[in-house]
C-alpha cells in the first residue's frame, strides 16, 4: 500500500507545483489600485493598496498544497520585498523636480482581507497598516486578498509641490489607478487614469496645467477624425485668407463658449446627450458638403453656419476632457483657455497644409467646380454612414427630459444671452466692413 501511496505522491506533486507556479505567472484582466498621498513635516506618506493576485512571481504559501487559502502566518513576511519589487519600482514620486528615493522607508505592509474599507479616508488606512497582522486562523483565498503597503519618502517640506509618475500598468492588463492627494490646510484633490499616465502634478502650476493642456488640445484635433472631415468640407470652397479668417473664427469663438459652458455644469447632464452631440456633428458634416456640392458655401452664410455647428462641436470637444479636466488642479479656466489654443493651432497646422494641397489639386489635376463636388460627395458619403450609425446608438436610449430647476433655467438663458450677444456682435462686425467696402473699393 505504501509503495502505491509514494508513487501517487511523487505523480502529484509536481502537478501541484506547476499550477503554483503558473498562479504566479496569471496576469489578472482588470485591476484597481488605491493610492493616498499627504506630505507630514519632513515625510510624504504613500499609502497604497493592490490586490493580491496581481502581485506575481512571488508565491505566498497556502494552507495546504492546492487549497486555495492563505498561510497568513507565512505570507506576511512575504510582503515588505514584494511592496519593492512590484509596487516602490514602479513608483516615480518628485518633490518639485527632484526625484525622492526609488526605495522607500516601508513604514507597514500587510495582507488584507477584501471587506476591508480601511482606504476610504486617510487616517483609517494609515492606523489599518500600522496595527497587526490578520489572525493567523483567518480564511481567506489568496485571489481575493488585498496587499497594503506603506512609504515614507524623506522630504523637504510639507508645502513643496509634488508629483507622481505611476508607473503601474504592469499590474494588470487593465490597470485603473484612484489617486487621492492630501495637501496640508487643502481640499483633497482626486485622480483617477488608466494604465500609466505619465507625470502628474499633484499641484500644477498655471503653466504646467498650460502646457499639458495645449498639446492635449492639439493632439485632440490631430486625432478627431470627425472634426478634420468638417474643417475639411469648411476649407474646400473657401481658401482665401480673408474668407477662411471669418468662417474658422467664428467656428473657433462657437466651440468656445459650449466647451467651457460644459466644464462649468452648463450642458445637459443625461446619459443620451454624447450620442445626441456625436450624431449631431455627422450631420454637419453632411450639411456642409451638401452645401459645397449645390454651390451655396457664400462667406456672409457660411460664417454663421459654421458658428451654430461650433457650438455642437464644443459640446464634443468637451466629453474628451472630462477625464482630463482632473489635471488642470485650481486652473480650470486656464487650462479650458490652453485647451482651445492647442486646438486652434492644431487648425492652423491643418490648413497650412490642405489649403496649398487644395489650390495644387484644382490647378492641375482637375477642375475647381468638379473636384469641390467629388471631395464634397466623399466626405457627405462617410459623414452619412456615421450619422447612420450613431442614430442608431441614439435610438438605444430613452429619451427624458432633464429635471428643470431655477437655477438651470437661470443658467441656460445666461447661455443664450450670451450667444445671442456675440452672434450680433460678429454679424454687425461682418456688414460694417462690408459697408467700407462698398464705399471704398480702393
Amino acid at each position: 500500500m505504501q509503495p502505491i501511496i509514494h508513487q501517487t505522491v511523487r505523480l502529484v506533486a509536481p502537478l501541484l507545483a506547476l499550477a503554483a507556479l503558473a498562479r504566479a505567472h496569471d496576469i489578472p484582466s482588470d485591476v484597481t489600485v488605491q493610492v493616498l498621498l499627504k506630505p507630514e513635516g519632513q515625510k510624504l506618506n504613500v499609502l497604497v493598496r493592490v490586490p493580491l493576485p496581481a502581485i506575481r512571481d512571488v508565491v505566498f504559501p497556502e494552507r495546504g498544497p492546492g487549497s486555495g487559502y492563505l498561510d497568513i502566518k507565512r505570507s506576511e513576511p512575504l510582503a515588505a520585498d514584494a511592496s519593492i519589487q512590484w509596487v516602490a519600482d514602479f513608483l516615480g514620486v518628485y518633490e518639485g523636480d527632484k526625484r525622492l528615493p526609488q526605495h522607500p522607508r516601508i513604514a507597514g505592509a500587510h495582507i488584507s482581507l477584501p471587506s476591508d474599507r480601511s482606504f476610504d479616508s486617510y487616517d483609517h488606512a494609515v492606523a489599518h497598516i500600522s496595527g497587526s497582522a490578520l489572525p493567523e486562523d483567518t480564511t481567506i483565498a489568496w485571489n481575493q486578498a488585498m496587499f497594503d503597503v506603506r512609504f515614507e519618502y524623506p522630504i523637504r517640506s510639507e508645502r513643496s509641490r509634488f508629483s507622481i509618475e505611476p508607473g503601474l500598468a504592469h499590474l494588470g492588463q487593465r490597470v485603473v489607478t484612484v489617486l487621492r492627494f492630501l495637501p496640508p490646510g487643502g481640499s483633497v484633490r482626486a485622480f483617477e487614469f488608466i494604465g500609466d499616465p505619465g507625470l502628474v502634478h499633484l499641484d500644477p502650476r498655471w503653466s504646467q496645467a498650460a502646457l499639458r493642456f495645449i498639446n492635449l488640445g492639439f493632439q485632440h484635433i490631430l486625432d478627431g477624425t470627425d472634426h478634420l472631415l468638417f474643417l475639411f468640407c469648411l476649407v474646400i470652397p473657401l481658401r482665401r485668407f480673408r474668407a477662411l479668417l471669418a468662417v474658422v473664427t467664428a467656428f473657433t469663438v462657437a466651440h468656445s463658449i459650449t466647451l467651457i459652458a460644459s466644464a462649468y455644469n452648463f450642458a445637459p447632464d443625461v446619459i443620451w446627450f454624447p450620442p445626441l452631440i456625436e450624431t449631431l456633428i455627422a450631420i454637419s458634416i453632411v450639411y456642409m458638403a451638401l452645401e459645397n456640392i449645390v454651390g451655396a458655401a457664400a462667406v456672409q452664410r457660411r460664417w454663421l453656419i459654421a458658428f451654430g455647428f461650433g457650438l455642437v462641436h464644443g459640446f464634443g470637444f468637451s466629453f474628451a476632457l472630462r477625464q482630463t479636466l482632473q489635471f488642470a488642479g485650481s486652473h480650470l479656466l486656464t487650462s479650458l483657455v490652453s485647451f482651445n489654443v492647442g486646438v486652434e493651432l492644431g487648425q492652423l497646422l491643418i490648413l497650412l497644409v490642405l489649403v496649398p494641397a487644395l489650390d495644387l489639386l484644382f490647378r492641375y489635376a482637375v477642375a475647381e467646380r468638379m473636384g469641390t463636388i467629388i471631395l464634397s460627395a466623399i466626405a457627405a458619403h462617410t459623414a452619412w454612414h456615421w450619422m447612420l450609425d450613431r442614430a442608431d446608438r441614439l435610438r438605444q436610449y430613452r429619451f427624458e427630459w432633464p429635471v428643470l430647476t431655477a437655477a438651470a433655467i437661470l443658467r441656460g438663458l445666461m447661455a443664450i444671452l450670451i450667444v445671442a450677444g456675440l452672434v450680433w456682435l460678429l454679424r454687425t462686425a461682418w456688414f460694417r466692413r462690408r459697408a467700407e467696402r462698398v464705399e471704398d473699393p480702393m
